[in-house]
Protein backbone atom coordinates (compact mmCIF):
# COMPACT_ATOMS: atom_id res chain seq x y z
CA UNK A 1 0.00 0.00 0.00
CA UNK A 2 1.30 3.66 -0.91
CA UNK A 3 1.60 6.24 1.56
CA UNK A 4 -0.89 8.00 -0.72
CA UNK A 5 -3.04 5.23 -0.33
CA UNK A 6 -2.56 4.75 3.32
CA UNK A 7 -3.56 7.99 4.03
CA UNK A 8 -6.83 7.96 1.73
CA UNK A 9 -8.04 5.25 3.91
CA UNK A 10 -7.67 6.30 6.55
CA UNK A 11 -9.05 9.55 5.54
CA UNK A 12 -12.40 7.28 4.47
CA UNK A 13 -12.44 5.62 7.81
CA UNK A 14 -13.05 9.10 9.63
CA UNK A 15 -16.82 9.05 10.46
CA UNK A 16 -16.43 5.06 11.41
CA UNK A 17 -14.10 5.69 13.44
CA UNK A 18 -15.85 9.24 15.32
CA UNK A 19 -18.81 6.75 15.87
CA UNK A 20 -16.61 4.25 17.12
CA UNK A 21 -15.15 6.51 19.63
CA UNK A 22 -18.26 7.72 20.98
CA UNK A 23 -19.25 4.35 21.67
CA UNK A 24 -16.21 3.82 23.90
CA UNK A 25 -15.67 7.17 25.54
CA UNK A 26 -19.60 8.61 25.39
CA UNK A 27 -18.03 12.15 25.34
CA UNK A 28 -18.49 14.62 22.64
CA UNK A 29 -15.34 16.13 23.83
CA UNK A 30 -13.07 13.36 24.37
CA UNK A 31 -14.29 11.17 21.39
CA UNK A 32 -12.02 13.45 18.66
CA UNK A 33 -9.20 13.42 20.61
CA UNK A 34 -9.72 10.07 20.24
CA UNK A 35 -9.56 9.42 16.98
CA UNK A 36 -7.07 11.91 16.04
CA UNK A 37 -4.79 9.77 18.73
CA UNK A 38 -5.56 6.88 16.55
CA UNK A 39 -4.93 8.63 13.53
CA UNK A 40 -1.47 9.68 14.96
CA UNK A 41 -0.32 6.53 15.65
CA UNK A 42 -1.77 4.49 12.24
CA UNK A 43 0.46 7.55 10.67
CA UNK A 44 3.52 6.68 12.74
CA UNK A 45 3.52 2.80 12.54
CA UNK A 46 2.11 2.84 9.38
CA UNK A 47 5.27 0.91 8.95
CA UNK A 48 4.16 -1.88 10.59
CA UNK A 49 0.69 -2.52 8.71
CA UNK A 50 0.91 -5.67 6.84
CA UNK A 51 -0.43 -5.33 3.25
CA UNK A 52 -2.82 -7.60 2.02
CA UNK A 53 -4.35 -7.52 5.68
CA UNK A 54 -7.58 -6.03 7.01
CA UNK A 55 -6.80 -2.36 7.35
CA UNK A 56 -9.98 -1.40 9.01
CA UNK A 57 -9.30 -4.10 11.87
CA UNK A 58 -6.31 -2.91 12.25
CA UNK A 59 -7.15 0.96 12.59
CA UNK A 60 -9.91 -0.32 14.90
CA UNK A 61 -7.75 -2.36 17.16
CA UNK A 62 -5.22 0.89 17.46
CA UNK A 63 -8.31 3.01 18.30
CA UNK A 64 -9.80 0.58 20.89
CA UNK A 65 -6.04 -0.45 22.44
CA UNK A 66 -5.69 3.73 22.78
CA UNK A 67 -8.61 3.86 24.76
CA UNK A 68 -7.75 0.74 27.21
CA UNK A 69 -4.20 2.21 27.86
CA UNK A 70 -5.75 6.58 29.00
CA UNK A 71 -8.40 4.74 30.99
CA UNK A 72 -6.01 2.54 32.78
CA UNK A 73 -3.48 5.52 32.91
CA UNK A 74 -6.52 7.68 34.35
CA UNK A 75 -7.13 5.07 36.75
CA UNK A 76 -4.03 4.99 37.61
CA UNK A 77 -3.68 8.87 38.33
CA UNK A 78 -7.26 9.06 40.57
CA UNK A 79 -6.20 6.02 42.71
CA UNK A 80 -4.53 7.38 45.89
CA UNK A 81 -2.19 5.97 47.39
CA UNK A 82 -1.31 6.17 51.33
CA UNK A 83 2.16 5.30 51.83
CA UNK A 84 3.06 3.72 55.41
CA UNK A 85 6.26 2.33 55.42
CA UNK A 86 5.12 0.30 59.19
CA UNK A 87 1.90 -0.94 58.90
CA UNK A 88 2.34 -1.63 63.05
CA UNK A 89 2.47 1.88 63.85
CA UNK A 90 -0.79 2.90 61.61
CA UNK A 91 -2.92 3.22 64.87
CA UNK A 92 -0.43 4.03 67.20
CA UNK A 93 0.42 7.49 68.74
CA UNK A 94 3.24 9.96 66.73
CA UNK A 95 5.50 9.54 69.61
CA UNK A 96 8.84 7.60 68.62
CA UNK A 97 9.19 4.18 70.03
CA UNK A 98 5.91 4.09 71.67
CA UNK A 99 3.77 0.26 71.78
CA UNK A 100 1.24 -0.61 73.78
CA UNK A 101 1.65 -3.71 75.42
CA UNK A 102 -0.93 -5.34 73.48
CA UNK A 103 0.88 -4.42 70.06
CA UNK A 104 3.66 -5.88 71.55
CA UNK A 105 2.33 -9.17 72.55
CA UNK A 106 -0.21 -9.77 69.16
CA UNK A 107 3.04 -8.73 67.11
CA UNK A 108 4.81 -11.28 69.21
CA UNK A 109 2.08 -13.95 68.78
CA UNK A 110 1.85 -13.48 65.12
CA UNK A 111 5.19 -13.59 64.23
CA UNK A 112 5.75 -16.94 66.53
CA UNK A 113 2.80 -18.39 64.41
CA UNK A 114 4.24 -17.46 60.83
CA UNK A 115 7.61 -19.18 62.70
CA UNK A 116 5.64 -22.40 63.09
CA UNK A 117 4.64 -23.21 59.89
CA UNK A 118 7.06 -25.19 57.93
CA UNK A 119 9.66 -23.90 55.48
CA UNK A 120 7.80 -24.91 52.43
CA UNK A 121 4.74 -22.33 53.47
CA UNK A 122 6.99 -20.00 55.66
CA UNK A 123 9.63 -19.09 53.61
CA UNK A 124 7.37 -17.83 50.24
CA UNK A 125 4.93 -15.70 53.08
CA UNK A 126 7.85 -14.00 54.62
CA UNK A 127 9.33 -13.23 51.43
CA UNK A 128 5.93 -11.76 50.46
CA UNK A 129 5.37 -9.97 52.48
CA UNK A 130 8.55 -8.48 52.55
CA UNK A 131 7.68 -7.03 49.25
CA UNK A 132 9.09 -9.83 46.91
CA UNK A 133 6.85 -10.27 43.55
CA UNK A 134 5.40 -13.76 43.71
CA UNK A 135 7.76 -14.09 40.17
CA UNK A 136 10.81 -12.91 42.01
CA UNK A 137 10.06 -15.66 44.69
CA UNK A 138 9.73 -18.59 42.28
CA UNK A 139 13.20 -17.59 40.37
CA UNK A 140 14.73 -17.38 44.01
CA UNK A 141 13.61 -20.33 45.47
CA UNK A 142 13.27 -22.56 41.83
CA UNK A 143 9.98 -22.85 42.32
CA UNK A 144 6.55 -22.52 39.62
CA UNK A 145 5.10 -19.40 40.44
CA UNK A 146 1.67 -21.31 40.20
CA UNK A 147 3.27 -23.21 43.17
CA UNK A 148 4.36 -20.06 45.14
CA UNK A 149 0.88 -18.50 44.95
CA UNK A 150 -0.44 -21.94 46.32
CA UNK A 151 1.48 -21.61 49.20
CA UNK A 152 1.51 -18.02 50.29
CA UNK A 153 -2.19 -19.00 49.96
CA UNK A 154 -2.26 -21.97 52.02
CA UNK A 155 -0.49 -19.93 54.42
CA UNK A 156 -3.15 -17.19 54.78
CA UNK A 157 -5.43 -20.16 55.09
CA UNK A 158 -3.81 -21.61 58.09
CA UNK A 159 -2.57 -18.43 59.81
CA UNK A 160 -6.21 -17.13 59.69
CA UNK A 161 -7.35 -20.34 61.50
CA UNK A 162 -4.33 -20.47 63.78
CA UNK A 163 -4.69 -16.57 64.87
CA UNK A 164 -8.84 -16.71 64.93
CA UNK A 165 -8.55 -15.32 68.08
CA UNK A 166 -7.21 -11.68 67.02
CA UNK A 167 -10.20 -10.93 64.84
CA UNK A 168 -11.97 -8.52 65.86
Amino acid sequence: MTNQEFNSSLLKMKPKLQRFAMSLVYDREKAPDLVQDTFLKALNYKNKFADFTNFNAWVFTIMKNTFINNYRRNVKENVIIDKITDMECADQPHEKGHFSPETNYSTGEIEMTIDSLSDEFRIPFRMHINGYKYKEIAEELGLKIGTVKSRIFLSRQKLMVMLKDFKE
